[in-house]
């Protein structure tokens, strides 16, 4: 009976079976182009509105503009006490050191736990997970006293210094599933011909591990744009203002707020974040791909 079934079923013609997927492709098709255009929606209104007079940006839905007017973009850039660019260079500068930090410092931890062995190596390792489910609320009071005391208050060194410390357990999880993937073999012939950790790690591990270095350094990127919370507890002189907090300045509860310069410069801030992305998204798709995976 089995085999009859399985004669039947090869003996059908590939156009039947077409024909039956067709409605239900079409209709998974047109589910995913609705939601699309749903999560896409806001997004093309806020580049919309970023152009339009300042007397029409909530008086309409549509993506249309009657005109198209600039001038928000030139208010926007210019219009406070300190030039948005200013705020575009304190964001590219912490997002770049947080960037190097991440890579480098979680990277080294990352190969320590995957290759070398020291005592309470797995207790370490346990420890570092423990920390994932810590949240940063917790932690903020206490790290706030240490800056204080510091002195780093108004200063990026609260926002850079802890990613050369390899605090992002998330990175360093996924670099050691990176590492545990590669071969054991490289490092031995590396060691027989003289190598010493430090250049098995430089040498070997570093030049393979491209894709999720590349993922770690996107994430850490735009995660470190978009950052708000961190800038604003930290931050107090709006000469060291990033672009999250620049952008709040457009809204003031207690007089007129500019909607038209917070959308222009809303548009202005995902350029980077886009082409952050869209140069790297090869290495990322294929750093989350293998993660884990025995090559």
């Amino acid at each position: 009976m089995t085999e009859m079934t399985a004669s039947v079923t090869a003996a059908r013609p590939p156009s039947d079976i077409t024909k039956r997927s067709l409605p239900a492709s079409l209709v998974i098709h047109a589910l995913l182009i609705a939601a699309s255009i749903l999560m896409v929606y806001p997004l093309l209104w806020m580049v919309s509105a970023s152009v339009r007079p300042e007397t029409e940006i909530f008086s309409s839905t549509s993506l249309i503009p009657s005109s198209i007017d600039f001038s928000s973009y030139a208010r926007g850039w210019v219009g406070l006490d300190v030039s948005f660019g200013r705020f575009f260079w304190n964001s590219l500068v912490i997002s770049l050191l947080v960037v190097t930090g991440n890579v480098i410092a979680c990277s080294l931890t990352a190969f320590a736990f995957a290759r070398l062995r020291f005592a309470g190596r797995n207790f370490w390792f346990a420890i570092m997970l423990g920390t994932l489910m810590i949240p940063y609320h917790v932690t903020l009071i206490p790290q706030y006293v240490l800056f204080l005391n510091l002195g780093w208050v108004n200063t990026i060194l609260p926002l850079v210094v802890p990613k050369f410390l390899a605090s992002d357990a998330f990175f360093i999880f996924l670099m050691v599933q990176f590492f545990r993937g590669i071969p054991r073999e490289l490092d031995e012939a590396a060691m027989m011909d003289g190598c010493s950790a430090w250049r098995i790690y430089w040498k070997i591990m570093l030049p393979l591990s491209l894709p999720v270095l590349a993922t770690a350094a996107i994430f850490s990127f735009i995660w470190t744009w978009d950052d708000f919370f961190g800038p604003l507890i930290y931050l107090n002189d709006m000469n060291t203002y990033t672009i999250q907090l620049g952008l709040r300045t457009f809204v003031d509860s207690t007089s007129a707020s500019d909607w038209g310069g917070l959308f222009a410069m809303s548009t202005l801030t995902l350029v980077p974040v886009f082409f952050f992305f869209l140069f790297f998204q090869r290495l990322l798709i294929e750093g989350i791909a293998t993660t884990g995976m025995k090559r």
